[in-house]
């Protein structure tokens, strides 16, 4: 006759009754850990919000460029005390990326895919600039720019473009030196615009290719008519109520306790060189007030000119012998030449 195994954390009685009891040893231990187990579930739920949550954008500003590449300057507040952050860009396709702490000097920074990580040094602000081409794209004659931003942000849209379309109404619309400024909320938002037509033109005037289909663009266009229309009649309202550009959009790239002051005699480099063009000469003039020195991505931003436009003039004022240019940071640094030899 085999005995009966019985487990020693388990005993059974019978009762004379017949009715079977089963009591378990850890009954005791298991009701003590269950309340202290939720109560740190609870407590890792609230904390991590806090500590994701701790940097705010301060502004954010993009500029448009008429080859489809987009300037992006973000101001954000940042907890002093971390060692790095993590900032996630609006695409992969980064040019000249420029990160600048409270102090006024350049943070070292890696940019792996649409992540940078910058190291603070303390800083209980960011000032963040870079170039991006994956914020634009083309259909016939049709742009449209789409982003999805977590902040307010504004945006200032190339010269001699007409709106056709907007997923979404502006807070506010300005017209400065025949470029529209939108101030737009977060969110996803899409806008759509075309090259080539006066802003103030009807619009039976515009033309759009025979190839588009009737599609989310040729609807978008249809319907566009209509809002260009209402915009055109807000821009002339608020035109003479816009501010500065500058005051917008312009940020310096270099601090000025970094820019060392110097004076260029401009005018005597015009006379050796009366060939240079006076879009040229506007380069130079600013340059010599900037200290003789900029970054190209702040020409860039000063004159409103494309990547590959403001490369080549920079290029042609290099084979004039008027300036040189340097790498700083991964960046181009142009700069004037001290003496500027007369040709022969």
């Amino acid at each position: 006759m085999n005995p009966e195994i019985v487990p020693i954390h388990r005993k059974e009685t019978i009762q004379e009754d017949g009715m079977l009891f089963v009591r378990s040893e850890g009954i005791l231990k298991t009701m003590i850990k269950a309340p202290l187990i939720l109560a740190g579930l609870i407590f890792v739920s609230l904390v991590i919000p806090i500590q994701t949550s701790f940097s705010s954008t301060r502004t954010l500003n993009l500029v448009i460029y008429s080859d489809g590449s987009v300037h992006v300057s973000n101001q954000i507040d940042i907890d002093p005390l971390l060692p790095d952050y993590e900032l996630e860009l609006f695409g992969s396709s980064i040019d000249n990326f420029v990160a600048v702490g409270d102090t006024g000097f350049l943070l070292s920074d890696e940019i792996i895919e649409n992540k940078a990580t910058i190291d603070t040094f303390g800083s209980s602000s960011l000032k963040i600039d870079y170039d991006i081409h994956d914020l634009v794209s083309k259909e016939g004659r049709v742009w449209t720019f789409s982003i999805n931003s977590t902040s307010d942000y504004t945006v200032l849209m190339p010269a001699n473009t007409v709106i056709v379309g907007m997923s979404i109404l502006p807070n506010n619309m300005e017209l400065v030196n025949d470029q529209t400024i939108f101030d737009l909320k977060n969110g996803t938002s899409e806008i759509n615009y075309i090259f080539g037509v006066p802003i103030n033109s009807t619009p039976q005037e515009s033309t759009i290719p025979n190839q588009l289909s009737f599609n989310y663009i040729t609807a978008a266009i249809i319907g566009g008519a209509i809002v260009a229309g209402v915009m055109t009649a807000v821009l002339i309202i608020k035109k003479k109520q816009s501010k500065s550009l500058s005051s917008i959009i312009q940020t310096e790239s270099i601090p000025k306790k970094q820019i060392q002051t110097k004076s260029f005699d401009t005018e005597s480099i015009f006379v050796l060189r009366p060939e240079m063009r006076e879009d040229d000469k506007g380069i130079i003039r600013f340059i010599s007030e900037n200290g003789g020195q900029a970054f190209e991505s702040e020409l860039r931003k000063k004159f409103l000119q494309p990547r590959t436009t403001m490369w080549r003039a920079v290029k042609r004022l290099e084979r004039l012998g008027v300036i040189e240019i340097d790498k700083k940071d991964m960046q181009n640094l142009v700069k004037l030449k001290k003496i500027v030899e007369k040709e022969e």
